[in-house]
């Protein structure tokens, strides 16, 4: 588990550089080009339980909805409890493609990054 214990918020860009997350992603979409990388963190004000996994690597051709259901699993998530998905500050529709979404949100270093919370803070 990549989580600080003491800031329960996974920030990859801090654990490494720009050059190590550019070259990993790099060597995992020539590896895998059907696949599109992900990074999976838990929103700063959040008070659902920390995920035990923060990198996925997910078919490009999978809805949010099938990868929000994966999420839901890995945090333990009661059915009666919300969960949002926020890509770049915003919250995608659960019908969209993640190919689509890593086409349109990923970030310079190749990945895609999603934010979960128990609330929907930006909308």
């Amino acid at each position: 588990m990549f989580s600080n214990k003491k800031n329960p918020e996974y920030d990859y860009k801090k654990e490494k550089s720009f050059e190590e997350r550019l070259s990993e992603s790099t060597k995992i979409i020539e590896k895998h080009p059907d696949k599109t990388p992900i990074i999976v963190s838990k929103s700063n004000k959040c008070d659902l339980n920390n995920i035990d996994k923060n990198k996925y690597l997910v078919s490009n051709d999978m809805t949010l909805t099938q990868f929000i259901y994966t999420i839901r699993k890995r945090i333990n998530l009661d059915s009666s409890q919300a969960l949002f998905f926020f890509v770049n500050h915003i919250v995608p529709n659960n019908s969209d493609i993640i190919g689509e979404l890593y086409k349109l949100h990923k970030d310079s270093d190749g990945f895609l990054y999603i934010t979960y919370s128990a609330e929907n803070t930006f909308g």
